[in-house]
Order: structure tokens, then C-alpha cells, then sequence
């Protein structure tokens, strides 16, 4: 039991600059080709969203217009353009460890409006939590996506971060 005891107090001494240095390299590794491919869909200038984003933001609202780009609304556009230009800036800003916390809080709303709109409005399995199975797309995966968020919300970006350079976090020493 000491050792037990003595080894679990070593790793909490390391978990302030453990955990989110591997967030965030794991985050860099996983999930930052996968956020930057997808941005790259959603525009065909910097201010010109593609029919792709508008089919993959608002399927049903696209379909409803007769999949003419001029049939939707100017807010249409407007978060079309915000959800691409997010999809963007806040990876690189996670991977750069700058304003980690607020682009960690930004990505978990994104994942979860990009949750929804694969549910709601593309009619994608959800799947199910509890049920021996680690596959399901949606529910398993992006609760995967948000805990690794979660971690960098909660701890901020550590010591290999813009954030700790110019200041912005704490400097955290482990005992």
C-alpha cells in the first residue's frame, strides 16, 4: 500500500503539466489534420463559402432552397463562415497553447454543434454508450474528443505552451 500510495503521489505532483502537454499533443496528432481537412472544404475564397459547407452545415436548410447557395439567408453565410474560420483558428491556437483555455472551450460548443447537426440534420447514428461497443461515430468518439478538451479547459495548456511564455497561465513546478 506505501508504494501504492507513494507512486500515486508522484503522479499527482506530475499531472499539472503532464496531462495537458499530452492533451495537447494528442489533440495535434489526432484531431488537427482531421479539423484542418475539414475547414478546407468549407471555403472557395476567404470570404467566398463553398456548396459543400452549406450542405454540410445546414443540409436540410440547403435542400429546402433547391441546393442554390443564393436561396439562404445572409445568417446562413455569416455561420457558415464562423464555423470555417473556427474550424481553423482554434485548432491552431490548441496546438500552439495560446488561449489554449478559451479555444479548448470554443472546440467543445463546435464538437458539439457538429454533433448535432451530423444527428439532426444528416440523420447519423448516434450510437449508444454501455454497450460493449467503442465504435459509435457520434456518441463514443466525441465524448472521446471532449474529455481530451476538457483536460486543457480544466488545467490550461502547460509548460510548452505560448500561454506560459507570455503569461497568460501560471508557471507550475512539479514538487
Amino acid at each position: 500500500m506505501t508504494l501504492h500510495r507513494d507512486l500515486a503521489a508522484a503522479l499527482d505532483r506530475q499531472a499539472d503539466w503532464l496531462l495537458p502537454s499530452l492533451a495537447r499533443l494528442v489533440f495535434a496528432g489526432v484531431l488537427f489534420g482531421y479539423f484542418w481537412a475539414s475547414a478546407l472544404t468549407k471555403f472557395d475564397g476567404p470570404v467566398s463559402p463553398s456548396v459543400g459547407a452549406y450542405a454540410q452545415i445546414f443540409p436540410r436548410a440547403f435542400e429546402a432552397a433547391g441546393f442554390d447557395p443564393s436561396g439562404l439567408a445572409v445568417w446562413h453565410v455569416l455561420v457558415v463562415l464562423a464555423g470555417g474560420y473556427a474550424e481553423f483558428i482554434l485548432p491552431v491556437l490548441i496546438v500552439l497553447g495560446l488561449l489554449t483555455r478559451l479555444a479548448a472551450l470554443g472546440m467543445m460548443g463546435f464538437v458539439l454543434v457538429q454533433s448535432l447537426t451530423d444527428i439532426m440534420g444528416h440523420g447519423a447514428l448516434a450510437g449508444a454508450w454501455f454497450d460493449r461497443a467503442s465504435d459509435a461515430l457520434i456518441l463514443d468518439q466525441r465524448a472521446l474528443w471532449l474529455l481530451l478538451l476538457a483536460v486543457l479547459l480544466c488545467k490550461g495548456a502547460g509548460p510548452l505552451s505560448a500561454d506560459r511564455y507570455l503569461g497568460v497561465e501560471p508557471a507550475r513546478l512539479a514538487a
